[in-house]
């Protein structure tokens, strides 16, 4: 019974808090009242507040700084994985965010099997791989790897600068390649050393992980990627079509 009652009353003091961040009364990255003064003004127990507040960290809504306090998350940046009609920078720019996008790697390499299969090509084959930080107000909002076959876009190396756009509309644009559609899967994970050091968040931290296979015309594959996001940042929008038949 004191089990339930300890859940009951932790829940009810996240949805408070929750409410209270929608609400406006804690504005994004304001610091939040001390343990101890939550305890006081909603007259519950320190180890109610704790798993509340750990809950809500999970959750991506609010975040710890060691020996300083916690603190209200920015509010999320939405992402449709509806069609790529809008493409990154225009969908930063239509929420009100300045978009960047820095190219680490852009090179030619061999196909080893964790990308020959997907890219449905022999292993050794040559493919370019892009790697790539994407930015929302110079905060590192995703950390994308992408393979592309050789053959489909032969001088893509040499494009780096180009690279810090819309990758898709450089491929349709420049080597007239027509994009047909994505298969895409998304999953919660937790992040690694080399992913939060790109993403600047603490390893172990809550991150989404999206995976693509982009088809042309043709049925063939064109392009295979793995991007990460912030999962204290990011909201991903799916908008769904039905025919009337």
């Amino acid at each position: 019974m004191a089990k339930e009652k300890l859940e009951s009353l932790h829940h009810k003091l996240k949805k408070q808090i929750i409410q209270n961040i929608q609400n406006g009364t804690y504005k994004s990255e304001d610091k939040l009242p001390t343990e101890m003064q939550l305890c006081n003004e909603y007259n519950v127990s320190r180890t109610t507040v704790r798993i509340a507040l750990q809950q809500l960290v999970a959750e991506g809504r609010i975040y710890k700084i060691q020996g300083k306090g916690t603190f209200v998350s920015s509010s999320k940046i939405h992402q449709s994985l509806t069609t790529a009609k809008k493409g990154f920078t225009k969908q930063m720019i239509e929420q009100g965010y300045e978009p960047s996008t820095k190219v680490l790697v852009l090179d030619v390499i061999p196909a080893d099997e964790t990308v020959a299969g997907p890219l449905q090509i022999k292993e050794n084959d040559p493919v370019t791989k892009l790697v790539r930080i994407r930015y929302a107000n110079e905060d590192p909002l995703q950390y994308e790897i992408a393979y592309i076959p050789w053959g489909v876009a032969p001088g893509l190396s040499h494009d780096k600068k180009e690279c810090e756009n819309s990758l898709f509309q450089l491929l349709e644009k420049k080597y007239d390649v027509k994009i047909e559609r994505t298969v895409e899967a998304i999953e919660p994970i937790l992040s690694n050393k080399e992913i939060s050091n790109y993403l600047n968040i603490k390893e172990g931290s809550p991150i989404f992980s999206l995976e693509t296979t982009t088809y042309n015309t043709k049925q063939q594959v064109i392009e295979y990627s793995k991007a990460y996001f912030r999962g204290d940042r990011s909201k991903f929008v799916i908008e769904r079509l039905y025919n009337e038949n």
